[in-house]
């Protein structure tokens, strides 16, 4: 049983990478073997719209042709049994960077039928853990979990299931008082932290361990 994470923050000790950590704990605490693989350390592009993976009898037909620092890292996702990816939100949206992930993930695997079915050999569990620096009743406001749902319908559709962890209100700073963040109380964002943090730590544990313990998916 392997687990892949992969953090979609430029941040490698942040709020992303430490709730991806908690969640391979939880995998791990499980007996699964865990990864954790951060995108930023990887010189790659995105989809180039070259449809290799399309091409009939095509020696690349189901798989990316690019050939980039990116090509080994999707084969570990064949391997792999579950994979959890983690972003900021920056402007609505996950980082550039794992948006480039996403469309080569993905895209190889999407078959243009009436179904957009897969060709990904197996079914199994994927998950996304967000974070955002607004709270939770902005980000209902702002409507984040509806412009985040295509890609998760997507992951859904090419992998078999798909579930998210939406941690609000993050710590961005060790100290506020150093930045131009007046809309931002630093004292709040810190009694957040120690007090709500470790919860979302803990949600992302228990994925990890609920993605451990069901293996394939049917």
């Amino acid at each position: 049983m392997k687990v892949i994470a992969f953090n979609g923050s430029p941040r490698k000790n942040w709020n992303t990478s430490t709730l991806l950590k908690h969640a391979l704990e939880g995998a791990a605490s499980q007996g699964a073997e865990a990864e954790l693989i951060h995108l930023y350390d990887i010189n790659y592009k995105g989809c180039t719209s070259c449809f290799a993976c399309k091409l009939k009898d095509g020696k690349s037909y189901g798989k990316c042709a690019m050939n980039d620092d990116l090509t080994p890292v999707l084969r570990k996702v064949e391997e792999a049994d579950a994979l959890i990816i983690g972003s900021p939100i920056y402007f609505g949206a996950v980082t550039g960077v794992l948006k480039s992930f996403l469309e080569r993930l993905l895209f190889q695997y999407l078959v243009y039928d009436a179904n957009y079915s897969s060709l990904f050999k197996k079914r199994m569990s994927t998950g996304f853990i967000y974070t955002m620096n607004v709270n939770q009743t902005q980000a209902i406001e702002i409507g984040y979990k509806q412009h985040l749902e295509y890609a998760e319908q997507a992951m859904k559709n090419i992998f078999g299931a798909n579930e998210s962890l939406f941690v609000t209100d993050t710590y961005q700073f060790d100290d506020y008082s150093k930045y131009v963040v007046t809309s931002f109380n630093g004292e709040e964002k810190a009694k957040r932290r120690k007090d709500e943090f470790p919860k979302d730590c803990q949600k992302a544990y228990e994925m990890g361990v609920r993605f451990a313990r069901q293996k394939n998916i049917s």
